[in-house]
C-alpha cells in the first residue's frame, strides 16, 4: 500500500519535516492546520476568519487526497483561547454540521503569538 504525502507548500514542512496531509490507503490524516491564507501569504487577525480558512486549507488537502470534508471521522479543534471557540461555531457548522464528526476541541499554546486557532482532521475515503 504506497504512502502519498501532500504538500500545501508551507516552508514550515521541510523545516521542521511533517507533511500537510498523508495518505495511507483508505486513510487521510490532515496536520493541524492554521488559517494562514497562502494565496497572500497572510493571517487574518479575526479568530473566526481563520477558522474560515482553516477549513478552505483542510478542504484543498483532502480534495488533493481525493477525499471531501463528507468523509472526515474526527475533528481536533486547538484554540489559544478556548473562550473564542464559540464565536467558531457558525463557521464549524457550516464545512461540518452534516458530517458530525467525533471532535475535541483543546486550548493551547499555538506555534506564533498571531496564531488562534488550527485543526486537525482524519478521514476515512468512502
Amino acid at each position: 500500500m504506497a504512502r502519498k504525502l501532500i504538500s500545501s507548500g508551507s516552508t514550515f514542512e521541510a523545516q521542521i519535516g511533517y507533511s500537510r496531509a498523508v495518505v495511507q490507503g483508505d486513510w487521510v490524516f490532515v496536520s493541524g492546520t492554521t488559517g494562514f491564507d497562502y494565496s497572500k501569504m497572510a493571517i487574518s487577525e479575526d479568530v473566526v476568519a481563520q477558522a474560515e480558512q482553516c477549513m478552505k486549507n483542510i478542504e484543498s488537502a483532502l480534495r488533493e487526497a481525493g477525499a471531501s470534508l463528507q468523509d472526515v471521522v474526527r475533528v481536533t479543534y486547538m484554540l489559544k483561547n478556548a473562550a473564542q471557540f464559540e464565536s467558531c461555531w457558525p463557521v464549524l457548522r457550516k464545512y461540518f454540521g452534516e458530517v458530525r464528526p467525533a471532535a475535541t476541541m483543546i486550548e493551547a499554546n499555538l506555534a506564533q503569538p498571531r496564531i488562534k486557532i488550527e485543526i486537525e482532521v482524519t478521514a476515512l475515503k468512502r
